[in-house]
């Protein structure tokens, strides 16, 4: 390797079959880990009482948000150091990383500005009136320590994509894993005051949440060095607007995909505490137990991306076809599975959460119903990463807005003004089944101007 070249990646050469699951496995393992901490979280916070677990779900969208901005710069700057890669240009590979690592702290610099000045404002519109007191108090002692430390996750998911960029999965498992595992370890002990630490609450879920995430930071920092060596650059570098530019247009859709389910997270709040506190927790439960679902065909989809983005930059079309055509099967038996699960035991998914009678009667039919959606989620999320990684990441968020803005939270809106919260939420499947359509749409339409005319270098 010189300075301007790079050697073939296993990317462009193995079987596509072994080579997906290969790049997933570590991904999707690290994924369910993940889900596993998020689950716990709340497990724990609901110990506390019905309330902590409401503040909790109340401090969902800024969180979403957050996590919104970390992956927009890190699929951004995934998706354009694997092309570079593909095309074996050095400089390019180099350029990309060191200004992926400054968008990264300008986005933390952001997220301090909110958890300085924004956070008890934004809980307090989410309430409707009577609502206790607590739960506004609980959710600013646990957003405001999430935002003010959210440097671990800005620079935990950006060095991480950049070994993803590379095909070395396995250590963004095993980032990801440790930092879920401290969390997990650390979360009772916060909360609670085992070991002698003060009981804090859900401010110790919190603080056990930022301490895995700064960790897993600093191990993948760690492994970029010494195992990454297809990218070098020196931290002495000026941030170029060209390549900032090119990493936000990638990388934006999925921020603002992820950022329209903030919005989304929070106008669900908003019109389901108007039935009760209770079916906001029901609602803050769901995203909970739903990420087993989608944390594996997530981490699927992060080892399809730089992929379908290697060898696009290759040109070798009948690769990029077959890693598409694999993701979807797969993608699709996991969400039929978790579709399966959701029908037949959602007594058992709500008992993690210390439910109570009035919470098993609004959330037992919200679990079934909702989990419709899951039969046309597997294949849209799949289409939603290829636009990105052929770099049409528009595409991505048009789905997403017409699934959760133009469809989702007006329908939403319009059956809770006719019936019970029974059927808000149908408003899921609905919403699916119209993001599904869209998406197969917009596929056909990136097959005809971009698939198709690919060359096949094999």
């Amino acid at each position: 390797m010189n300075g301007n070249t790079l050697r073939e990646n296993k990317m462009g050469v193995m079987p596509i079959g072994r080579l997906l699951i290969t790049m997933s496995l570590p991904m999707m393992a690290s994924m369910l880990v993940q889900a596993l901490y998020n689950i716990v979280d709340s497990i724990f916070v609901s110990q506390i009482s019905e309330n902590a677990l409401t503040a909790v779900s109340l401090a969902f969208p800024i969180q979403t948000l957050l996590i919104a901005f970390a992956n927009g710069v890190g699929v951004g700057t995934n998706a354009l150091v694997s092309k570079a890669l593909g095309q074996k240009d050095q400089k390019k590979v180099n350029s990309v990383a060191w200004n992926g690592v400054f968008l990264a702290l300008c986005c933390y610099v952001l997220f301090l500005i909110v958890g300085i000045f924004l956070v008890r404002p934004f809980l307090q519109s989410q309430t409707a009136s009577g609502t206790a007191p607590e739960i506004v108090e609980m959710g600013v002692d646990y957003l405001t320590i999430v935002c003010i430390f959210s440097f671990g996750i800005f620079f935990e998911i950006i060095f991480e994509r950049l070994i993803q960029s590379t095909g070395k999965t396995i250590y963004t498992m095993i980032t990801q894993t440790t930092g879920a595992v401290i969390n997990i370890i650390f979360d009772p002990i916060m909360i609670f005051g085992y070991f002698g630490f003060p009981a804090m609450g859900v401010a110790g879920a919190a603080i056990a949440t930022v301490f895995g995430q700064i960790v897993a930071a600093i191990l993948a920092i760690i492994f970029h060095i010494k195992i990454n060596k297809e990218i070098r650059f020196s931290l002495k570098g000026r941030p170029q607007g060209h390549v900032l530019k090119e990493i936000c247009i990638i990388g934006g859709p999925t921020t603002l995909m992820q950022a329209i389910g903030s919005v989304m997270s929070f106008c669900m709040n908003k019109i389901l505490m108007i039935f009760s506190s209770t079916a906001a927790a029901v609602f803050g439960a769901y995203f909970k137990v739903q990420s087993f679902v989608f944390m594996p065909v997530f981490g699927l989809n992060n080892g399809m991306v730089p992929i379908v983005a290697y060898n696009y930059g290759a040109q070798k079309k009948s690769r990029i076809i077959k890693a598409i055509k694999c993701s979807v099967l797969i993608a699709e038996f996991i969400t039929v599975v978790g579709f399966a699960v959701f029908q037949l035991f959602p007594e058992w998914l709500l008992g993690f959460f210390e439910a109570s009678d009035h919470m098993l009667e609004i959330g037992v039919p919200a679990l079934r119903t909702i989990s419709w959606s899951f039969l046309a989620a597997g294949a849209g999320i799949v289409c939603g990463s290829v636009f990105q990684a052929l770099g049409n990441g528009i595409y991505s968020a048009i789905v997403s807005v017409a699934r959760q803005l133009v469809v989702l939270v007006p329908v939403a809106y319009v059956f809770s003004k006719i019936g019970t919260v029974t059927l808000v939420w149908w408003a899921f499947p609905i919403a699916e089944v119209a993001s599904l359509a869209v998406s197969l749409l917009l596929l056909v339409r990136i097959n005809k101007k971009v698939i198709s005319k690919v060359a096949d270098n094999l």
